[in-house]
């Protein structure tokens, strides 16, 4: 659920960052970083703005670079919480995006 703190910062999405790649795997898009031969896993999971974000998938390149393959699945299916659209319908994405 986003609260007030979670909009008072939100970060400039940008497809194009991070080492790793996007791919589709189960028929999600997800960024994955790291040796792809590991026996390591880690699920990464994305808050309300979604698996573009640049800290997060900074997160995963440092888990990724201590051995670990790394996924961030797109589970809001491109479509991330949009604070700074002055049209964007809070309550509307809210149930378009249930948490159950």
């Amino acid at each position: 659920m986003s609260g007030p703190q979670c909009c008072e910062n939100p970060p400039s999405l940008d497809s194009a960052s991070g080492v790793g790649s996007v791919q589709e795997l189960g028929g999600l898009k997800a960024y994955v970083t790291g040796p792809q031969v590991s026996k390591l896993a880690i699920l990464l999971i994305s808050d309300v703005y979604g698996y573009e974000a640049p800290l997060l998938r900074k997160l995963a390149d440092k888990v990724a670079a201590a051995g670990f393959l790394t996924v961030v699945p797109d589970f809001l299916d491109s479509d991330p919480f949009d604070v700074d659209n002055p049209q964007f319908d809070r309550e509307s994405w809210l149930k378009a995006h249930p948490t159950v």
